[in-house]
């Protein structure tokens, strides 16, 4: 058996890495070709204790393996890596995913064990159907899920990650995931939700320009814009705001355009709109309406911004009426994590923030194998039992979270406001710290603010 190794970072980077419904599925899921699953518990040396392993998890090397006496741990990533309306932002989150556990490996990998992304990525296109059939090709042969983008898409197949003890990391931010009747208690949440997004927003709006008396929620149904949706109206409710418009839209590729959009906003004349749906629409939305002389602001969600906009049409409109919010620094931040991230990237600057979501994200996945590992049960239940109690930091990176609990116990409420900026990197600057307003805090918050679908 081997003999686990020492994981010891030294650089920079390394310090920022260490941290203390009908299924879609069919019920036998179809063997992926490559590495083969184990299906007996398997130990590794002593240094460590024994660590017990099985699906997921072999003693083999990972292919072109780091560290060749390692072990191997396989995780799925299952992302909208070509066409839907989330590619371009994804296709940096799975680069992130790829810089962030080769900088793990590098470092000695996990308790005897190297990290591998890259076997079962998956494109979904952001549907279902293609999210569904790609988890069933991978399923047997992953431990767990690094990155499963899209709430409607993990939901999916949520009842066979529960039988088989499958935990994951969503890219998406439904208020849902903060409960366990919800997720299962299998889902690793990070940074705030939608719904959370929205209230924490219009509280910055209403201290940094004005109290507004009226307000427009546009976005994606569901639980993206169904979501941010909702958290306008949960906003509104409690400041005495009774002027609320919510204009339902989708992606161009279902729309063709967003011309239904901008006249329903011309008509309300909101104060501010909060937009919850791609960058390209969000380009559209906001320059179509400032060039018919909309004076009212926008404040957009995580998903809607692109620096590639501020090369657009609607630059103009966006640099003078948009902020951005955001669950973490971007690349100027000045915690651990971020001289992490960008010692990954030997300080050349991504193209995207998607990026920066997917550096963050692995945080709670390294933090869960770590635990379990530890533990010496490197089982998928093993896995799943370690969620509960663990804490997470980001290395400063983003709000700390400790998993366990439901609604307020687990929610962040915390978030940083932008602005459009040619001169940075990523196009934003901050305009803030962590932020957090003062109107969640009289929120009940005891279920999703939204349906998923």
């Amino acid at each position: 058996m081997r003999k686990p190794i020492t994981k010891a970072f030294a650089a920079a980077a390394a310090g920022a890495l260490i941290l203390a419904g009908c299924s879609a599925v069919d019920e036998d899921p179809p063997t992926d070709d490559g590495t083969a699953s184990e299906t007996t518990d398997g130990t590794d040396g002593d240094a460590a204790g024994e660590i017990q392993f099985g699906e997921g998890v072999t003693e083999e090397p990972c292919p072109d393996a780091v560290n060749p006496g390692n072990g191997c741990i396989y995780l799925g990533i299952l992302s909208d890596i070509t066409e839907g309306p989330f590619s371009a932002l994804a296709v940096h989150i799975v680069q992130a995913q790829r810089d962030y556990w080769r900088v793990v490996n590098e470092n000695g990998g996990i308790q005897g064990f190297d990290v591998d992304v890259d076997t079962y990525t998956r494109d979904t296109k952001y549907q279902p159907a293609e999210h569904a059939q790609a988890y069933q090709q991978i399923q047997s042969n992953i431990l767990a899920i690094a990155q499963s983008l899209g709430t409607v898409n993990t939901e999916a197949v949520l009842d066979d990650m529960d039988a088989n003890d499958i935990v994951a990391v969503p890219a998406s931010w439904w208020s849902g995931y903060a409960f366990e009747q919800n997720d299962r208690g299998l889902i690793l949440e990070f940074g705030y939700s939608y719904c959370t997004e929205a209230v924490i927003g219009l509280d910055w709006f209403a201290e940094n320009h004005s109290k507004p008396t009226s307000v427009a929620a546009v976005g994606y149904p569901g639980d993206y814009g169904g979501d941010s949706a909702a958290g306008v109206q949960l906003w509104a409710e409690a400041n005495g705001v009774e002027d609320v418009t919510v204009i339902p839209t989708g992606p161009n590729q279902v729309t063709g355009n967003q011309d239904a959009v901008v006249s329903a906003v011309a008509a309300a004349n909101p104060d501010v709109v909060v937009l919850a749906v791609g960058p390209a629409e969000n380009a559209e939305i906001v320059g179509k309406l400032a060039a018919g002389g909309f004076t009212g602001r926008f404040m957009g969600s995580l998903p809607t911004w692109n620096p590639l906009l501020l090369q657009s049409a609607a630059a103009p409109a966006l640099k003078a009426l948009y902020n951005h919010m955001g669950i973490s620094e971007t690349w100027v931040g000045e915690s651990e994590g971020n001289a992490a991230m960008r010692a990954a990237l030997n300080d050349e600057p991504p193209v995207n923030g998607g990026y920066v979501i997917g550096w963050i994200m692995n945080y709670p996945m390294h933090a869960l194998l770590e635990k379990a590992a530890g533990n010496g049960d490197l089982t998928r239940a093993g896995v799943r039992a370690a969620i509960d109690g663990l804490s997470v930091d980001f290395q400063g990176m983003a709000p700390a979270i400790t998993f366990g609990g439901d609604g307020k116990d687990v929610a962040v409420s915390e978030m940083i406001v932008f602005e459009p900026d040619e001169s940075d990197p990523l196009g934003t600057t901050a305009l803030t710290g962590f932020y957090s307003g003062t109107t969640f805090d009289q929120l009940a918050y005891d279920q999703a603010c939204s349906a998923q679908s």
